[in-house]
């Protein structure tokens, strides 16, 4: 163990060669870099704070009983914490509630990617007749009847007059804002750039000796980094695991739903890892509480289904899973490397990603 904790002390060029395959483009694990606002909705203060107050108010639904943090709750990873969430008149959701944290990098937005835009993004669940059940322009005349969101409307854009449109670049903005703070990963990467002797001990010790084999086996062995990789560690796209359920309970067709392509049935975005240990239960249908049992299912190479012939929409199981003969003690490990790039909830804060 020392020798690999020697060999991961190094900067990652270094570091062993990860085992992916080919056409697989992997970018190495590390640290996040600073946020980028998009060009066509800045940041400013008065925009994040107005976001904040939108993204808790429960007059952005129909009832005024359910805000974005009612399925969004900072405390509980900025997800819930339920298989699904409840929306209007307490009905249940079919699918688990991503977190928002490291939202500001992500290419696709909601599970199949429907949303081009975190400003898209932002007025959809607004919308959703299971979720919060209005409309953008009953929405618009409610809150220009208050007073005091003309006057934050008007700091933020010039004109005291809501719409939809500065309602999405609003909440866009503060979500933006959710980065995860820094893990013990982000520590011992972090270990050489510490001036102080002392300091280097601290940062190089932050990962234990299981997390270091954990973050090894994720490289190599596990094959993680297949789908898994960057300072966000997802790559960004969609996947079939074997899990679609196709022609049974709990059938959800995943990225089909939005592009119609046979091809997309059962693949969902690969989530960023990043705060993966705060926000159980997971995958899109929220039915795995126990991180080792996922992890048995990537061991046995995910759940094996091919295309059929006299079915298009026959779900096939990635070409990307495989399996890994992983022993108890090294689910173990990789268990406690998802601990070491887990961090306590992100604050909402610019810059909170360095506490």
């Amino acid at each position: 163990m020392d020798k690999l904790r020697d060999i991961y002390s190094q900067a990652p060029k270094f570091w062993p060669k990860a085992n992916i395959d080919e056409g697989v483009e992997a970018k190495e694990i590390g640290l996040l870099l600073p946020i980028k606002f998009s060009k066509n909705n800045p940041y400013s203060l008065e925009k994040f704070q107005l976001g904040k107050r939108l993204f808790n108010d429960g007059n952005l639904s129909r009832s005024k009983q359910i805000a974005c943090a009612s399925c969004h709750d900072p405390d509980l990873g900025w997800a819930d914490g339920r298989k699904a969430s409840f929306g209007h008149n307490r009905q249940r959701g079919k699918r688990n509630s991503p977190t928002l944290e490291n939202v500001a990098y992500n290419e696709h937005f909601f599970w199949d990617g429907r949303a081009e835009t975190l400003e898209q993004q932002a007025l959809m669940p607004i919308q959703d007749p299971i979720e919060m059940n209005f409309t953008l322009p009953e929405l618009e005349q409610r809150l220009n009847k208050d007073p005091s969101y003309s006057k934050a409307f008007m700091a933020s854009f010039g004109q005291s007059e809501v719409t939809a449109k500065l309602i999405g670049q609003s909440l866009a903005t503060y979500q933006r804002t959710i980065v995860s703070r820094r893990s013990d990963f982000d520590r011992f990467l972090l270990a050489p750039k510490q001036k102080q002797e002392r300091m280097k001990k601290i940062y190089r010790a932050a990962m234990s000796d299981k997390a270091i084999l954990g973050m090894h086996l994720f490289r190599t062995k596990a094959r993680c980094m297949n789908c898994h990789h960057g300072a966000t560690f997802s790559d960004q796209k969609f996947h079939n695991l074997g899990l679609t359920y196709y022609k049974r309970k709990h059938q959800d067709l995943g990225r089909y739903n939005y592009t119609q392509l046979p091809d997309d049935v059962g693949k969902f975005k690969t989530p960023g890892l990043r705060g993966i240990m705060n926000t159980a239960p997971w995958m899109h249908n929220g039915l795995f509480s126990d991180m080792e049992s996922i992890l048995n299912i990537y061991n046995a190479g995910g759940i094996p289904f091919q295309k059929k012939i006299d079915d298009p929409l026959s779900p096939e199981t990635s070409i990307l899973l495989k399996p890994l003969s992983l022993t108890r003690e090294e689910i173990s490990s990789l268990i406690e490397f998802l601990k070491a790039i887990t961090a306590p909830p992100a604050l909402g804060i610019i810059g909170d990603n360095n506490l």
